[in-house]
């Protein structure tokens, strides 16, 4: 990584920006973040929102961050051309509910909110709401099948989570907090159930072992047989859930 630059121009920026930039691999979306924690210029891939976000500690400047862009041109342009292509939710899209595709299709003179129904994610109401009325339903799926996930694994660890919350997370699938809060993306209903079952495993075993330990893992192992199948779906499925909705 490069250090910024001693006699770089600092430019005032907020703590979030985004702009199209003509890169050696093409035109690219770059948000620029400015991060008190960070300690040098660097750069990754948001999965979700198609776009390279360069993180820049206070005192660096956008010249620094300019200079880290130039350098990984090639890699940028590869990791970019990578990503699956983005889905929306819109009427006719063919999205995963629990690791089978359905079709979204909207029925705007129907009755009801949403619903499925033989292989169709069925969507009542004015078009300007169906992809909020789909996000809702995936947010309401996923904390209904997550938090009974963790219900019976909890049990069965003799453990006790404080709180089960979904999220729209972009680097995590699940965490746990110190305060004993479990959250998920509410991506995980999109993944099939095996997968949804490990990853509930894993937060579940973390409100015991705080760490990636033996007996962390040990207890995982106690909770699901799906460790191995379930992060070896993630890795190579997992980018196309976030480029959905």
């Amino acid at each position: 990584m490069l250090a910024p630059a001693r006699l770089a121009t600092l430019r005032v920026m907020n703590s979030a920006s985004s702009e199209i930039l003509s890169l050696p691999g093409g035109p690219a979306r770059v948000e620029w973040r400015r991060s008190r924690r960070a300690r040098r210029v660097s750069l990754r891939i948001d999965p979700r929102g198609g776009a390279v976000v360069v993180t820049l500690p206070p005192r660096a400047g956008r010249m620094a961050g300019m200079a880290l862009l130039m350098d990984h041109a090639k890699w940028v342009a590869e990791r970019l051309a990578a990503l699956p292509g983005a889905i929306p939710f819109a009427d006719g899209a063919l999205v995963p509910l629990h690791g089978i595709d359905h079709r979204i299709r909207h029925m705007p003179a129907a009755r009801g909110v949403v619903w499925v129904e033989e292989g169709e994610i069925l969507v009542t109401g004015d078009a300007a709401f169906l992809p909020r009325r789909v996000a809702d339903f995936f947010r309401a799926e996923a904390r209904r099948g997550m938090s009974a996930l963790v219900a019976a694994k909890a049990e069965a660890a003799q453990v006790q989570p404080r709180r089960v919350a979904v999220k729209d997370t972009r680097s995590r699938w699940g965490s746990c907090a110190a305060n004993r809060n479990l959250s998920f993306s509410w991506r995980l209903t999109m993944a099939p159930r095996f997968v949804q079952d490990y990853v509930a495993a894993h937060e579940v075993a973390h409100l015991r072992h705080m760490n990636h330990g033996p007996r962390f893992w040990a207890l995982v192992a106690d909770l699901t047989p799906h460790t191995v199948a379930a992060v070896e779906w993630l890795r190579a499925q997992g980018p196309r859930l976030l480029r959905v909705g």
